[in-house]
């Protein structure tokens, strides 16, 4: 059983916000949907936001943001981003007051401490400023979180390896973007390598893993050029041909319904690890 509780509470091309709940710590990666629709997603968990211990932006992109700037006006949460995140969200969102956000900088490759959660930030290949993915580890175990990347370098295989349970991009099957609807430019960008992860591209990453992680959601999958059938048919096909005995459980994330992992079902008390 994995020490991590992970809810993704919505993820998509309109919207992404993940919920982790760990002994150590309670944290939002991206908020990227409405303060409310994270609020009633977190109250359906048991949750309340005002209870958490920090949120992490990984990049500027509004459906990764969309939702800060009520969140900060009715949660004094500490908001964790890079410098050029920063600079992002001041461009996506222009009247949004980060004075009144308790906002700190947090430098791609380096780590911090909330209380007994260690939090490392590490780079991501996307057309944004400055994009981060994270690893959060409690116990020296880890939950690792990276979408909107369009290449996976040997730093990011380096972060993952290891996670007990991992939040990963599947954005696209690259036939059905090529055969799909999408002009040249917009597949090119989705393509490139500063672009989205391909569902091909997220299974062999899986496959080179030297420590194979014990849960997998699929996040940030195409409502355009991909399927949840697809993703998980393909990921898990490559996963097997280079690992014939994983027993990885996979999740699914869905753009408008909360996809949780089978932790949740585990607790019935709202203050397990308080």
């Amino acid at each position: 059983m994995s020490c991590f509780q992970v809810a993704v509470l919505a993820s998509g091309s309109k919207g992404n916000a993940t919920v982790m709940r760990c002994e150590s710590g309670m944290v939002l990666v991206d908020a990227g949907i409405s303060c409310r629709r994270i609020t009633q997603g977190m109250q359906r968990l048991g949750l309340r936001p005002e209870n958490l211990d920090a949120v992490f932006i990984t990049h500027e992109h509004i459906d990764h943001v969309q939702g800060l700037e009520t969140f900060i006006k009715k949660y004094p949460v500490p908001v964790f981003a890079s410098a050029g995140t920063w600079r992002g969200i001041k461009q996506t969102l222009p009247r949004i007051d980060l004075q009144r956000c308790d906002r700190h900088v947090f430098s791609p490759q380096t780590e911090i401490t909330l209380g007994r959660l260690r939090v490392r930030s590490f780079s991501t290949s996307h057309d944004a400023l400055e994009p981060t993915g994270y690893v959060f580890t409690c116990k020296n175990r880890s939950f690792a979180y990276v979408t909107d990347t369009g290449y996976v370098s040997d730093l990011v295989k380096r972060e993952l390896d290891g996670a007990e349970v991992l939040v990963l991009e599947t954005n696209h099957d690259p036939i059905v973007l090529r055969n799909g609807r999408y002009p040249p430019p917009l597949q090119k960008r989705i393509l490139g390598t500063r672009g989205h992860l391909a569902n091909e591209t997220a299974g062999h990453l899986l496959a080179t893993l030297q420590t194979l992680p014990r849960q997998v959601f699929l996040a940030h999958l195409s409502q355009e050029n991909n399927t949840p059938d697809l993703a998980l048919s393909t990921v898990r096909s490559i996963v097997q041909q280079q690992y014939p005995k994983a027993t990885i459980q996979f999740y699914v994330t869905s753009q408008d319904e909360v996809v949780k992992n089978k932790e949740w079902e585990d607790y019935h008390e709202q203050n397990i690890f308080e």
